[in-house]
C-alpha cells in the first residue's frame, strides 16, 4: 500500500519497521518509485530516464531481489515504453493465457490438438 492509504496503527508500524530496518525502507521506496514512474509518466522519452534512474538506483541498493525486474525492464525497455504511449498492458492477453493452461492441465495434457482447440472455442468464444 502506498503510505497515503495506511491506517495509523499502519504508519506506527511502518515507523518501527523502518527505523530497526533500514534496507526494507529501501526496498519499500524502490518498489513505490517503480510504481510512480507508471502512473505518473505519460511521455515516453520521460519514462525511459526515470526508468534508467530507477535502474541506477537499483544498481547501488545492491539488492539482488530487484536486479531481476531490472534486468527484464532494460531488455524488454522497447515494449514497455510504448505502455507510455496508450497506457494498455497485456494482462487481458495474460489471463486469457492463464485460463488456457488451466483448462489444458484439468485434462492432464491435450492428446488430440484438434478436439482441445474445438473445445477451446466452445468454453472462450
Amino acid at each position: 500500500r502506498r503510505p497515503d492509504a495506511w491506517s495509523e496503527s499502519q504508519k506506527e508500524r511502518a515507523d518501527l519497521l523502518f527505523e530497526r530496518y533500514p534496507k526494507l525502507k529501501q526496498a519499500y521506496n524502490l518498489s513505490l518509485n517503480l510504481s510512480n514512474i507508471f502512473e505518473k509518466t505519460t511521455d515516453k522519452l520521460y519514462g525511459l530516464a526515470r526508468l534508467a534512474k530507477w535502474h541506477e538506483a537499483v544498481r547501488q541498493s545492491g539488492f539482488k531481489s530487484f536486479n531481476t525486474i531490472s534486468r527484464s525492464i532494460q531488455h524488454h525497455y522497447e515494449t514497455i515504453l510504448n505502455y507510455f504511449d496508450s497506457r494498455s498492458t497485456n494482462a487481458s492477453a495474460e489471463s486469457f493465457n492463464a485460463k488456457i493452461k488451466a483448462f489444458r492441465s484439468q485434462f492432464r495434457g491435450v492428446r488430440r490438438t484438434e478436439f482441445f482447440l474445438s473445445r477451446l472455442t466452445q468454453m472462450y468464444a
